[in-house]
């Protein structure tokens, strides 16, 4: 092949090549993050269903219940404290992992989810009363948001 044969070939390489080239780069790195948010959100989810079972493995608290549970004895406030403080530490990862102000689409719908559940457990009175001290020393968003929940709750 004469020699401008190749140059012709190396031109067409160069732009077509390169483009696609970067295009497929850049289409691999967007699926590898998708997938990683995945990945986080459904390691969440198997907390959060972790933190249920530990829920139901406590009947006697009344986790489950709106009502505020006055009958408890001090082991059983001690439990439910406890219990509260990692579903508080659950709620923050979530929304630390998870939260932006402005979320569409997939990210938006995991997001609303968690919001659910945070709106779901502010409307228990006993984890309202438990939040104040259950939220020092908590990132300061997470802990402003959750108490804005808390009082549209209410």
């Amino acid at each position: 092949m004469p020699i401008e044969t190749w140059e012709l070939l190396s031109y067409v390489v160069t732009v077509l090549g390169l483009p696609v080239a970067i295009a497929v780069f850049l289409f691999e790195k967007r699926k590898e993050r998708m997938a990683e948010e995945e990945e986080v959100y459904e390691a969440l989810a198997a907390s959060y269903q972790d933190f249920l079972r530990l829920a139901l493995e406590n009947p006697d608290l009344r986790l489950v219940s709106k009502a505020r549970t006055d009958d408890l004895t001090e082991e059983q406030r001690e439990r439910m404290q406890a219990i509260f403080g990692l579903l508080i530490a659950l709620f923050e990862r979530a929304y630390l992992l998870l939260y932006e102000t402005h979320l569409s689409g997939k990210e938006a719908r995991r997001w609303r989810s968690w919001e659910d559940f945070m709106q779901e457990w502010c409307g228990r009175d006993d984890f309202r009363i438990a939040m104040p001290a259950l939220l020092q020393g908590e990132d300061p968003a997470f802990a402003a948001y959750l108490r804005k929940l808390a009082a549209e709750t209410k």
